[in-house]
């Protein structure tokens, strides 16, 4: 369409359509679905993880189940230390339809000097987006939920999101990495999120 034509277009004569409206049930798993998660507040989430060792039936059992539990939350990452378990693993989906990867002891190998900024959000800090720095490209290593060694090289956001469920491991949140003022604005929205919740 040619810039004359636009001029001549009167704005009622634009439809602009509303966003559709979440679908309630979807929007109800959800709800159940972050109640399992744990929350900002949480030691927990401040501890570090430590290395699996036995790859057994439990641990792919876990390992669906925080599938599942990341799906329901509308997720593209879950770690162990989410849900309460102090276990260096973590699933994640960045593609909806794709397998579920699962990263058990996984080990960052080497990542790009080329970093990027972007906007993050958690399923354990409710309502909060804050801005991460982080290496956009990333080597890993890992074992996946047989105990068979991997090696994952990631880019763009699967990278941040590795970067991202590696960092819960270590007891690292993304407050943690966020600039100051950041941090203070998104503090104080949280405990109002929080208290929201507790109190509706």
């Amino acid at each position: 369409m040619a810039d004359q034509e636009l001029q001549e277009l009167d704005p009622a004569d634009i439809e602009v359509s509303p966003p559709p409206a979440p679908d309630p049930e979807v929007m109800a798993r959800r709800r159940e679905a972050l109640k399992r998660v744990r929350k900002w507040g949480d030691p927990v989430l401040k501890t570090r993880a430590l290395e699996v060792s036995r790859f057994d039936d439990a641990l792919r059992t876990q390992t669906e189940a925080m599938g599942q539990l990341m799906d329901d939350a509308l997720g593209v990452g879950l770690a162990a230390t989410q849900v309460g378990l102090l276990q260096r693993l973590f699933v994640y989906r960045v593609v909806q339809g794709a397998p579920l990867n699962v990263l058990v002891n996984p080990v960052i190998e080497w990542s790009s000097k080329d970093e990027e900024w972007l906007e993050e959000g958690c399923l354990s800090l409710p309502a909060i987006h804050v801005d991460v720095e982080r290496p956009v490209h990333v080597r890993v290593s890992a074992q996946d939920e047989w105990g068979e060694p991997l090696s994952i090289e990631a880019s763009g956001l699967e990278a941040r999101v590795i970067q991202h469920e590696l960092d819960h491991l270590d007891g690292v949140l993304i407050l943690d990495r966020t600039p100051r003022g950041q941090r203070k604005e998104a503090m104080r929205a949280l405990r109002e999120a929080l208290a929201d919740d507790e109190h509706p």
